[in-house]
Parts: C-alpha cells; structure tokens; sequence
C-alpha cells in the first residue's frame, strides 16, 4: 500500500511509517519543516514538505494521487491557542479529507480525541475545549464526505513501550495507551473494512491487537 500520512513528524506517525516501512507498504509523510525530513527517511518513509495550513486542496490532491489510503495525525499541539487549533485540529484536516476525496483515495483515518462527543464538558479546561471543538468539528467534516473513513479516539498517550495488548471499541470508558500501541492500530485498520464509518476508541486493555481489529 501506498499510504500518505499529514503530521509525518509526530510521535504517531514516525512510530506508524516504520511500521509500514518493515511490512513492505510505501509510507509518505507530509511535514512542514524541511529540517525534519531526514527523520522520516530513517523511519523508511517519503518525505514531502508542504503546509497544510497554508496550502490548497488541490497541492495536497497532488500528494495524494495515487495513494491507497490517506491517514490525518496532525496536530496543532500543547501550547497552541484557539487560532492554530482551528487552522490545523479543524481546518487542516477537512483539507487533507477534501483533497483525499478529489484525489480519489477512498480509505481515510483520522486521528481523533477522547471527549470529542462532548467538546463543552465543564470538567476540563477552557484551553483543552478549544481543541475538543476543533477535533469534534474535524470529525464532522469527516463523517459528512464520501469516502471509507474510519475515527480513531485514543486515551491518554504515553512514551511507555507497547504491549499490543488493547480495548478497541466504540465506547471504552477513559485510559491511557502507549503510543506504539496506538501505530500498530493504525496499521492494523488499514486494511479493515469493517472498521469503515465507525468511531473507535481505543485504550490499553487485554486484547491482542489482532484480536481487538478482528473482533470489529
């Protein structure tokens, strides 16, 4: 598979093109900062340098022509304010899933987050409600386009080594999960068709990570 990633810099993706790097599948990561494409290529994934928040749909349609499946783990990240998560949690990925549609590259996952379903939850900062409401808004985006779209809505994530052990379901209460386990996942729903149009979350649990995708 041909696989285009938005964010290939992050903890994720870097984590999820090695992945595919080892299975055979072609990984190619769209960062902004040029100075970051030397990480991808030795996680054995294509670099290409473009801003999505300063692109058009039709750049990205052009580094998404030809692709297998398109997977948005962008992220405006901690310390950014109610302008940039919009531009990048919201906008950016509405983008990226507009271009995948022009494009033609049906498969599409997006990166999500837990509390999405409830973006004005009093028992979380105003801060972390700008960014549920981006996310939340992004996943509308989503749901309302023509292509096999799958949410995926990760717990807590930490830098904890993987156990591929995990709880894979439309609703699993809070957790936290490592962030290897969260590219396997990834990896794994690619080629699972039965994970289309549905949101997941997904937490440590006692599940295999083929178990969890099998179950589905």
């Amino acid at each position: 598979m041909r696989v285009v990633i938005a964010g290939g810099h992050g903890q994720i993706a870097l984590r999820l093109e090695r992945l595919l790097a080892a299975r055979g599948d072609e990984a190619v990561g769209i960062i902004r900062n040029p100075a970051h494409a030397a990480d991808l290529e030795a996680a054995g994934a294509q670099a290409v340098v473009l801003d999505l928040e300063n692109s058009d749909v039709d750049a990205v349609a052009e580094v998404l022509k030809g692709a297998d499946a398109a997977i948005f783990a962008a992220g405006a990240g901690p310390g950014s304010g109610p302008a940039r998560k919009d531009t990048v949690d919201r906008g950016a990925a509405a983008l990226f899933a507009e271009a995948a549609e022009r494009a033609g590259v049906r498969r599409h996952i997006q990166v999500g987050s837990m509390g999405a379903d409830n973006p004005e939850n009093p028992d979380v900062s105003e801060e972390f409600r700008h960014y549920l409401r981006a996310k939340r808004a992004a996943e509308d985006d989503l749901k309302a386009r023509d292509l096999d779209w799958t949410i995926l809505r990760p717990g807590q994530l930490t830098d904890d080594a993987g156990t591929g052990l995990v709880l894979l379901a439309e609703k699993t209460g809070r957790g936290s999960v490592p962030r290897d386990d969260v590219a396997a996942v990834l990896a794994g729903l690619l080629d699972t068709p039965a994970s289309a149009h549905r949101t997941l979350e997904l937490i440590s649990g006692e599940a295999t990570i083929g178990e969890a995708i099998s179950a589905l």
